[in-house]
Protein backbone atom coordinates (compact mmCIF):
# COMPACT_ATOMS: atom_id res chain seq x y z
CA UNK A 1 0.00 0.00 0.00
CA UNK A 2 1.22 3.50 -0.84
CA UNK A 3 0.44 7.02 0.34
CA UNK A 4 2.21 9.94 -1.35
CA UNK A 5 1.86 13.38 0.20
CA UNK A 6 2.94 16.02 -2.30
CA UNK A 7 2.48 19.76 -2.64
CA UNK A 8 -0.21 19.40 -5.31
CA UNK A 9 -2.32 16.87 -3.44
CA UNK A 10 -2.51 13.54 -1.74
CA UNK A 11 -2.64 10.23 -3.57
CA UNK A 12 -2.44 6.61 -2.68
CA UNK A 13 -3.77 3.12 -3.05
CA UNK A 14 -7.14 2.29 -1.55
CA UNK A 15 -7.10 0.07 1.56
CA UNK A 16 -4.55 -0.90 4.19
CA UNK A 17 -3.57 0.79 7.43
CA UNK A 18 -3.97 4.53 8.02
CA UNK A 19 -0.88 6.34 6.78
CA UNK A 20 0.08 3.44 4.49
CA UNK A 21 -2.65 3.88 1.90
CA UNK A 22 -5.40 6.34 1.03
CA UNK A 23 -7.72 5.21 3.84
CA UNK A 24 -10.87 6.96 5.12
CA UNK A 25 -8.86 8.42 8.02
CA UNK A 26 -6.29 9.90 5.62
CA UNK A 27 -9.02 11.29 3.35
CA UNK A 28 -10.72 13.02 6.29
CA UNK A 29 -7.44 14.39 7.67
CA UNK A 30 -6.21 15.91 4.41
CA UNK A 31 -9.64 17.20 3.38
CA UNK A 32 -9.89 18.88 6.80
CA UNK A 33 -6.47 20.48 6.32
CA UNK A 34 -7.21 21.69 2.80
CA UNK A 35 -10.67 23.02 3.67
CA UNK A 36 -9.28 24.90 6.70
CA UNK A 37 -6.47 26.36 4.56
CA UNK A 38 -8.83 27.46 1.77
CA UNK A 39 -11.26 29.25 4.12
CA UNK A 40 -8.44 30.93 6.06
CA UNK A 41 -6.87 32.12 2.77
CA UNK A 42 -10.03 33.49 1.13
CA UNK A 43 -12.69 33.91 3.81
CA UNK A 44 -15.03 31.97 1.50
CA UNK A 45 -16.81 28.87 2.78
CA UNK A 46 -17.44 27.15 -0.54
CA UNK A 47 -15.55 24.38 -2.38
CA UNK A 48 -16.20 22.82 -5.82
CA UNK A 49 -15.87 19.04 -5.99
CA UNK A 50 -15.71 16.66 -8.96
CA UNK A 51 -14.46 13.15 -9.63
CA UNK A 52 -13.47 10.72 -12.34
CA UNK A 53 -15.25 7.36 -12.66
CA UNK A 54 -12.81 5.14 -10.78
CA UNK A 55 -14.24 2.43 -8.53
CA UNK A 56 -13.39 4.15 -5.23
CA UNK A 57 -14.78 7.51 -6.37
CA UNK A 58 -18.15 7.33 -4.66
CA UNK A 59 -16.61 6.26 -1.33
CA UNK A 60 -13.99 9.02 -1.40
CA UNK A 61 -16.59 11.56 -2.57
CA UNK A 62 -18.88 10.80 0.40
CA UNK A 63 -16.02 11.21 2.88
CA UNK A 64 -14.84 14.49 1.34
CA UNK A 65 -18.33 15.99 1.25
CA UNK A 66 -19.05 15.01 4.86
CA UNK A 67 -15.71 16.41 6.04
CA UNK A 68 -16.18 19.74 4.25
CA UNK A 69 -19.71 20.02 5.66
CA UNK A 70 -18.25 19.30 9.09
CA UNK A 71 -15.93 22.28 8.63
CA UNK A 72 -18.93 24.50 7.85
CA UNK A 73 -18.07 24.63 4.13
CA UNK A 74 -20.72 24.52 1.40
CA UNK A 75 -19.99 22.01 -1.38
CA UNK A 76 -20.84 22.37 -5.07
CA UNK A 77 -20.70 18.72 -6.16
CA UNK A 78 -20.27 18.34 -9.93
CA UNK A 79 -20.38 14.54 -9.61
CA UNK A 80 -18.73 12.66 -12.50
CA UNK A 81 -16.63 15.39 -14.09
CA UNK A 82 -13.17 16.17 -15.43
CA UNK A 83 -10.17 17.96 -13.95
CA UNK A 84 -10.41 20.90 -16.39
CA UNK A 85 -14.18 21.20 -15.79
CA UNK A 86 -13.65 21.62 -12.05
CA UNK A 87 -10.88 24.15 -12.81
CA UNK A 88 -13.33 26.16 -14.92
CA UNK A 89 -16.10 25.91 -12.29
CA UNK A 90 -14.11 27.23 -9.29
CA UNK A 91 -13.86 30.90 -10.41
CA UNK A 92 -17.35 30.76 -11.96
CA UNK A 93 -18.74 29.75 -8.55
CA UNK A 94 -16.57 32.27 -6.64
CA UNK A 95 -15.38 29.34 -4.53
CA UNK A 96 -12.41 29.17 -2.16
CA UNK A 97 -10.98 26.31 -4.20
CA UNK A 98 -11.68 22.93 -5.71
CA UNK A 99 -10.93 19.26 -5.17
CA UNK A 100 -10.78 16.72 -8.00
CA UNK A 101 -10.94 13.10 -6.91
CA UNK A 102 -8.73 11.37 -9.46
CA UNK A 103 -5.44 9.54 -9.60
CA UNK A 104 -5.12 10.71 -13.22
CA UNK A 105 -3.40 7.99 -15.29
CA UNK A 106 -2.71 5.66 -12.31
CA UNK A 107 -4.36 2.19 -12.30
CA UNK A 108 -7.74 1.51 -10.68
CA UNK A 109 -6.47 0.80 -7.13
CA UNK A 110 -5.26 4.41 -6.86
CA UNK A 111 -7.17 7.56 -6.03
CA UNK A 112 -6.17 11.08 -5.06
CA UNK A 113 -7.27 14.52 -3.95
CA UNK A 114 -6.02 17.08 -6.48
CA UNK A 115 -6.17 20.51 -4.86
CA UNK A 116 -7.01 23.84 -6.52
CA UNK A 117 -6.83 27.44 -5.31
CA UNK A 118 -9.54 30.08 -5.75
CA UNK A 119 -8.46 30.70 -9.37
CA UNK A 120 -9.10 27.06 -10.25
CA UNK A 121 -5.36 26.41 -10.60
CA UNK A 122 -3.22 23.84 -8.79
CA UNK A 123 -1.97 25.09 -5.45
CA UNK A 124 1.65 26.27 -5.28
CA UNK A 125 4.60 24.64 -3.57
CA UNK A 126 4.33 27.05 -0.62
CA UNK A 127 0.57 26.51 -0.28
CA UNK A 128 0.97 22.74 -0.53
CA UNK A 129 3.50 22.71 2.29
CA UNK A 130 1.12 24.77 4.43
CA UNK A 131 -1.73 22.28 3.82
CA UNK A 132 0.56 19.36 4.75
CA UNK A 133 1.62 21.18 7.94
CA UNK A 134 -2.01 21.80 8.93
CA UNK A 135 -2.70 18.09 8.38
CA UNK A 136 0.36 17.04 10.39
CA UNK A 137 -0.68 19.19 13.35
CA UNK A 138 -4.41 18.44 13.06
CA UNK A 139 -4.82 22.20 13.10
CA UNK A 140 -8.52 22.37 12.26
CA UNK A 141 -11.75 23.10 14.12
CA UNK A 142 -15.11 21.73 13.01
CA UNK A 143 -18.37 23.67 12.90
CA UNK A 144 -21.17 23.31 15.43
CA UNK A 145 -24.51 21.81 14.43
CA UNK A 146 -26.09 25.11 13.36
CA UNK A 147 -23.21 25.97 11.00
CA UNK A 148 -22.72 22.77 8.99
CA UNK A 149 -22.11 23.18 5.27
CA UNK A 150 -24.75 22.54 2.62
CA UNK A 151 -24.39 20.41 -0.52
CA UNK A 152 -25.56 21.46 -3.97
CA UNK A 153 -25.46 18.94 -6.80
CA UNK A 154 -24.70 20.72 -10.08
CA UNK A 155 -24.54 18.85 -13.38
CA UNK A 156 -24.62 22.00 -15.55
CA UNK A 157 -20.86 22.29 -16.03
CA UNK A 158 -20.63 19.68 -18.79
CA UNK A 159 -22.56 22.09 -21.03
CA UNK A 160 -20.96 25.23 -19.55
CA UNK A 161 -17.44 23.90 -20.25
CA UNK A 162 -18.37 22.92 -23.83
CA UNK A 163 -20.01 26.33 -24.39
CA UNK A 164 -16.83 28.08 -23.25
CA UNK A 165 -14.76 25.97 -25.67
CA UNK A 166 -17.16 26.70 -28.58
CA UNK A 167 -17.03 30.43 -27.81
CA UNK A 168 -13.25 30.62 -28.35
CA UNK A 169 -12.38 32.63 -31.49
CA UNK A 170 -9.92 29.96 -32.71
CA UNK A 171 -12.48 27.13 -32.46
CA UNK A 172 -14.39 26.84 -35.75
CA UNK A 173 -17.27 24.37 -35.35
CA UNK A 174 -18.56 25.19 -38.86
CA UNK A 175 -15.21 24.17 -40.42
CA UNK A 176 -15.15 20.96 -38.35
CA UNK A 177 -18.72 20.09 -39.37
CA UNK A 178 -17.92 20.75 -43.03
CA UNK A 179 -14.85 18.46 -42.84
CA UNK A 180 -17.22 15.59 -41.99
CA UNK A 181 -14.70 13.80 -39.77
CA UNK A 182 -15.23 10.19 -38.70
CA UNK A 183 -13.73 9.84 -35.22
CA UNK A 184 -13.03 6.87 -32.94
CA UNK A 185 -12.54 7.60 -29.23
CA UNK A 186 -11.07 5.64 -26.31
CA UNK A 187 -12.19 7.11 -22.98
CA UNK A 188 -10.88 4.25 -20.78
CA UNK A 189 -14.34 3.79 -19.16
CA UNK A 190 -14.07 7.04 -17.22
CA UNK A 191 -15.66 10.48 -17.46
CA UNK A 192 -14.27 11.17 -20.93
CA UNK A 193 -17.02 8.77 -22.02
CA UNK A 194 -19.55 11.43 -20.97
CA UNK A 195 -17.69 14.58 -21.98
CA UNK A 196 -15.90 13.72 -25.24
CA UNK A 197 -18.90 12.48 -27.26
CA UNK A 198 -20.89 15.53 -26.08
CA UNK A 199 -18.07 17.86 -27.14
CA UNK A 200 -17.65 16.19 -30.55
CA UNK A 201 -21.37 16.41 -31.27
CA UNK A 202 -21.34 20.09 -30.29
CA UNK A 203 -18.43 20.61 -32.71
CA UNK A 204 -20.45 19.08 -35.56
CA UNK A 205 -18.86 15.62 -35.65
CA UNK A 206 -21.64 13.21 -36.63
CA UNK A 207 -19.81 9.87 -36.91
CA UNK A 208 -18.34 8.89 -33.53
CA UNK A 209 -17.21 5.33 -32.83
CA UNK A 210 -17.09 4.88 -29.05
CA UNK A 211 -14.57 2.54 -27.47
CA UNK A 212 -14.57 2.12 -23.67
CA UNK A 213 -16.97 5.00 -23.03
CA UNK A 214 -18.95 3.43 -20.16
CA UNK A 215 -17.98 5.51 -17.08
CA UNK A 216 -17.93 2.58 -14.66
CA UNK A 217 -14.26 2.74 -13.59
CA UNK A 218 -13.37 -0.67 -15.01
CA UNK A 219 -10.33 0.44 -17.00
CA UNK A 220 -9.94 -1.95 -19.97
CA UNK A 221 -6.19 -1.32 -20.17
CA UNK A 222 -3.51 0.69 -18.39
CA UNK A 223 -5.17 4.14 -18.41
CA UNK A 224 -2.06 6.11 -19.35
CA UNK A 225 -2.48 7.12 -23.03
CA UNK A 226 0.79 5.63 -24.29
CA UNK A 227 1.18 3.74 -27.61
CA UNK A 228 1.35 0.31 -25.98
CA UNK A 229 -2.01 0.98 -24.29
CA UNK A 230 -3.79 2.19 -27.44
CA UNK A 231 -3.60 -0.94 -29.60
CA UNK A 232 -7.39 -1.45 -29.55
CA UNK A 233 -7.97 2.19 -30.52
CA UNK A 234 -5.52 1.89 -33.43
CA UNK A 235 -7.25 -1.28 -34.67
CA UNK A 236 -10.69 0.34 -34.35
CA UNK A 237 -9.55 3.40 -36.35
CA UNK A 238 -8.52 1.09 -39.21
CA UNK A 239 -11.61 -1.11 -38.95
CA UNK A 240 -14.04 1.83 -39.04
CA UNK A 241 -11.98 3.79 -41.59
CA UNK A 242 -11.95 6.74 -39.18
CA UNK A 243 -10.10 9.97 -39.97
CA UNK A 244 -8.47 9.85 -36.54
CA UNK A 245 -8.56 8.32 -33.09
CA UNK A 246 -8.71 10.29 -29.85
CA UNK A 247 -7.60 8.99 -26.44
CA UNK A 248 -7.85 10.69 -23.05
CA UNK A 249 -6.84 9.65 -19.54
CA UNK A 250 -9.40 9.07 -16.72
CA UNK A 251 -9.68 12.74 -15.67
CA UNK A 252 -9.49 14.13 -19.22
CA UNK A 253 -6.50 16.46 -18.89
CA UNK A 254 -4.22 14.42 -21.17
CA UNK A 255 -4.88 13.94 -24.86
CA UNK A 256 -3.36 12.02 -27.73
CA UNK A 257 -4.29 11.09 -31.28
CA UNK A 258 -4.04 8.11 -33.60
CA UNK A 259 -3.59 8.75 -37.34
CA UNK A 260 -5.97 7.42 -39.99
CA UNK A 261 -3.45 4.70 -40.89
CA UNK A 262 -3.42 3.41 -37.30
CA UNK A 263 -0.03 4.94 -36.48
CA UNK A 264 0.49 7.03 -33.36
CA UNK A 265 0.51 10.81 -33.71
CA UNK A 266 2.57 10.77 -30.49
CA UNK A 267 1.48 12.40 -27.23
CA UNK A 268 4.52 14.70 -27.38
CA UNK A 269 3.09 16.12 -30.62
CA UNK A 270 -0.40 16.91 -29.26
CA UNK A 271 0.88 20.21 -27.87
CA UNK A 272 3.13 20.80 -30.92
CA UNK A 273 0.18 20.57 -33.36
CA UNK A 274 -2.18 22.68 -31.23
CA UNK A 275 0.58 25.29 -30.69
CA UNK A 276 1.27 25.36 -34.44
CA UNK A 277 -2.37 26.25 -35.08
CA UNK A 278 -2.55 28.83 -32.27
CA UNK A 279 0.72 30.49 -33.37
CA UNK A 280 -0.52 30.74 -36.97
CA UNK A 281 -3.35 32.90 -35.64
CA UNK A 282 -1.86 34.54 -32.52
CA UNK A 283 1.66 35.92 -32.28
CA UNK A 284 3.29 35.05 -28.99
CA UNK A 285 5.42 32.79 -26.82
CA UNK A 286 5.14 29.17 -25.74
CA UNK A 287 6.14 27.13 -22.69
CA UNK A 288 6.60 23.42 -21.99
CA UNK A 289 8.49 21.54 -19.33
CA UNK A 290 12.15 20.57 -19.67
CA UNK A 291 11.32 16.94 -20.51
CA UNK A 292 9.11 17.81 -23.50
CA UNK A 293 10.08 17.61 -27.17
CA UNK A 294 12.19 20.26 -28.85
CA UNK A 295 9.67 20.29 -31.71
CA UNK A 296 7.63 22.92 -29.80
CA UNK A 297 10.65 25.23 -29.76
CA UNK A 298 11.19 24.71 -33.50
CA UNK A 299 7.55 25.46 -34.33
CA UNK A 300 7.52 28.50 -32.01
CA UNK A 301 10.70 30.04 -33.41
CA UNK A 302 9.62 29.49 -37.02
CA UNK A 303 6.43 31.43 -36.16
CA UNK A 304 8.50 34.30 -34.74
CA UNK A 305 7.79 33.59 -31.07
CA UNK A 306 10.03 32.71 -28.14
CA UNK A 307 10.04 29.30 -26.48
CA UNK A 308 10.61 29.00 -22.71
CA UNK A 309 11.20 25.89 -20.59
CA UNK A 310 9.76 25.32 -17.12
CA UNK A 311 10.43 22.80 -14.39
CA UNK A 312 8.34 19.62 -14.60
CA UNK A 313 4.87 19.96 -13.05
CA UNK A 314 1.75 21.76 -14.24
CA UNK A 315 1.98 24.53 -11.64
CA UNK A 316 5.54 25.34 -12.81
CA UNK A 317 4.47 25.47 -16.46
CA UNK A 318 1.55 27.76 -15.58
CA UNK A 319 3.78 30.12 -13.57
CA UNK A 320 6.26 30.37 -16.47
CA UNK A 321 3.41 30.93 -18.96
CA UNK A 322 2.16 33.87 -16.91
CA UNK A 323 5.69 35.23 -16.54
CA UNK A 324 6.39 35.25 -20.31
CA UNK A 325 2.78 35.92 -21.38
CA UNK A 326 2.61 32.67 -23.38
CA UNK A 327 -0.32 32.20 -25.76
CA UNK A 328 -0.13 28.39 -25.51
CA UNK A 329 1.77 25.91 -23.38
CA UNK A 330 1.63 22.59 -21.64
CA UNK A 331 3.45 19.33 -21.19
CA UNK A 332 4.72 16.64 -23.53
CA UNK A 333 2.41 14.08 -21.94
CA UNK A 334 -0.47 15.36 -24.06
CA UNK A 335 -1.34 18.23 -21.72
CA UNK A 336 -2.55 21.37 -23.55
CA UNK A 337 -2.88 24.62 -21.56
CA UNK A 338 -4.70 27.39 -23.44
CA UNK A 339 -4.90 30.49 -21.23
CA UNK A 340 -7.61 32.07 -23.40
CA UNK A 341 -9.91 29.60 -21.60
CA UNK A 342 -8.07 28.81 -18.34
CA UNK A 343 -4.65 27.92 -16.92
CA UNK A 344 -4.96 24.15 -16.76
CA UNK A 345 -4.37 21.09 -18.95
CA UNK A 346 -7.59 20.55 -20.85
CA UNK A 347 -8.27 17.76 -23.36
CA UNK A 348 -11.58 19.36 -24.42
CA UNK A 349 -10.02 22.59 -25.63
CA UNK A 350 -7.14 20.55 -27.11
CA UNK A 351 -9.57 18.48 -29.20
CA UNK A 352 -11.48 21.54 -30.42
CA UNK A 353 -8.31 23.41 -31.48
CA UNK A 354 -6.77 20.30 -33.08
CA UNK A 355 -9.89 19.48 -35.13
CA UNK A 356 -10.14 23.11 -36.30
CA UNK A 357 -6.46 22.93 -37.31
CA UNK A 358 -7.04 19.63 -39.15
CA UNK A 359 -10.15 20.95 -40.91
CA UNK A 360 -8.23 23.99 -42.17
CA UNK A 361 -5.21 21.85 -43.12
CA UNK A 362 -7.36 19.69 -45.38
CA UNK A 363 -5.03 16.68 -45.46
CA UNK A 364 -4.90 13.42 -43.45
CA UNK A 365 -3.62 13.40 -39.85
CA UNK A 366 -0.54 11.36 -40.82
CA UNK A 367 0.46 14.09 -43.31
CA UNK A 368 0.05 16.76 -40.62
CA UNK A 369 2.25 14.72 -38.28
CA UNK A 370 4.92 14.33 -40.99
CA UNK A 371 5.01 18.14 -41.40
CA UNK A 372 6.58 18.54 -37.93
CA UNK A 373 10.24 17.97 -36.99
CA UNK A 374 10.82 14.28 -36.27
CA UNK A 375 12.29 13.77 -32.81
CA UNK A 376 12.44 10.70 -30.60
CA UNK A 377 12.56 10.67 -26.81
CA UNK A 378 14.29 7.85 -24.94
CA UNK A 379 13.29 7.31 -21.29
CA UNK A 380 15.75 5.57 -18.99
CA UNK A 381 16.67 5.49 -15.31
CA UNK A 382 19.61 4.55 -13.15
CA UNK A 383 19.05 3.13 -9.65
CA UNK A 384 21.45 4.18 -6.90
CA UNK A 385 21.94 3.24 -3.26
CA UNK A 386 19.72 5.07 -0.73
CA UNK A 387 22.70 6.76 0.95
CA UNK A 388 24.00 8.18 -2.35
CA UNK A 389 24.28 12.00 -2.54
CA UNK A 390 22.40 12.45 -5.81
CA UNK A 391 22.74 16.24 -5.82
CA UNK A 392 26.54 15.97 -5.59
CA UNK A 393 26.51 13.42 -8.41
CA UNK A 394 24.47 15.72 -10.68
CA UNK A 395 26.89 18.54 -9.87
CA UNK A 396 29.79 16.43 -11.13
CA UNK A 397 27.91 15.67 -14.38
CA UNK A 398 27.21 19.41 -14.74
CA UNK A 399 30.94 20.18 -14.29
CA UNK A 400 31.83 17.69 -17.02
CA UNK A 401 29.48 19.42 -19.47
CA UNK A 402 29.83 23.01 -18.24
CA UNK A 403 30.71 24.26 -21.74
CA UNK A 404 27.40 22.97 -23.16
CA UNK A 405 24.19 25.01 -22.78
CA UNK A 406 22.52 23.62 -19.67
CA UNK A 407 19.79 24.32 -17.13
CA UNK A 408 19.54 23.46 -13.44
CA UNK A 409 16.02 24.74 -12.73
CA UNK A 410 14.84 21.13 -12.42
CA UNK A 411 17.61 18.56 -12.08
CA UNK A 412 20.06 18.98 -14.95
CA UNK A 413 19.28 19.44 -18.64
CA UNK A 414 22.18 19.55 -21.12
CA UNK A 415 21.77 20.57 -24.76
CA UNK A 416 23.88 19.28 -27.66
CA UNK A 417 22.78 21.30 -30.69
CA UNK A 418 19.25 19.89 -31.36
CA UNK A 419 19.69 16.96 -28.98
CA UNK A 420 19.27 17.11 -25.23
CA UNK A 421 19.38 14.99 -22.11
CA UNK A 422 17.46 15.71 -18.88
CA UNK A 423 18.41 14.16 -15.54
CA UNK A 424 15.91 14.35 -12.67
CA UNK A 425 16.02 12.74 -9.27
CA UNK A 426 12.94 10.88 -8.08
CA UNK A 427 11.21 12.33 -4.99
CA UNK A 428 10.31 8.88 -3.70
CA UNK A 429 13.14 6.50 -4.72
CA UNK A 430 16.96 6.60 -5.05
CA UNK A 431 16.62 6.92 -8.83
CA UNK A 432 17.79 9.36 -11.49
CA UNK A 433 15.42 9.51 -14.45
CA UNK A 434 17.23 10.14 -17.72
CA UNK A 435 15.23 11.52 -20.65
CA UNK A 436 17.04 12.16 -23.91
CA UNK A 437 15.92 13.35 -27.34
CA UNK A 438 17.48 13.13 -30.80
CA UNK A 439 16.42 13.02 -34.43
CA UNK A 440 16.29 9.21 -34.32
CA UNK A 441 15.70 6.52 -31.72
CA UNK A 442 19.32 5.42 -32.01
CA UNK A 443 20.67 8.93 -31.43
CA UNK A 444 18.42 9.40 -28.37
CA UNK A 445 19.40 6.00 -26.92
CA UNK A 446 23.11 6.62 -27.56
CA UNK A 447 22.95 9.98 -25.80
CA UNK A 448 21.25 8.42 -22.77
CA UNK A 449 23.81 5.60 -22.67
CA UNK A 450 26.67 8.10 -22.85
CA UNK A 451 25.35 9.95 -19.79
CA UNK A 452 24.73 6.66 -17.93
CA UNK A 453 28.37 5.69 -18.65
CA UNK A 454 29.52 9.10 -17.34
CA UNK A 455 27.55 8.55 -14.12
CA UNK A 456 29.03 5.09 -13.63
CA UNK A 457 32.56 6.47 -14.15
CA UNK A 458 31.92 9.19 -11.55
CA UNK A 459 30.61 6.58 -9.12
CA UNK A 460 33.70 4.39 -9.66
CA UNK A 461 36.00 7.36 -8.98
CA UNK A 462 34.18 7.99 -5.72
CA UNK A 463 34.54 4.41 -4.48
Amino acid sequence: MTLIKSISGIRGTIGGAAGDGLTPLDIVKFTSAYGSWAVKRTGIKKIVLGRDARLSGSMVNNLVIGTLQGLGIDVIDLGLSTTPTVEVAVPDENAAGGIILTASHNPKQWNALKLLNEKGEFISDVDGKEVLEIAENSDFIYADVNDLGKVTNDDSYLQKHIDKVLALPLVDAAAIKKANFKVTIDCVNSTGGIFIPALLRALGVEVIHELYCEPDGHFPHNPEPLPENLVALSQEVLKTKSDLGIAVDPDVDRLCFVCEDGSMFGEEYTLVAVADYVLKNTKGNTVSNLSSTRALRDVTESAGGEYHAAAVGEVNVVNKMKEVNAVIGGEGNGGVIYPELHYGRDALVGIALFLTHLANYGKPVSVLRASYPGYFISKNKITLTPEMDIDALLLKVEEKYQKQPHSTIDGLKIEFDKQWVHLRRSNTEPIIRIYSEGDSETVADNLANKIITDIKEILNLNE
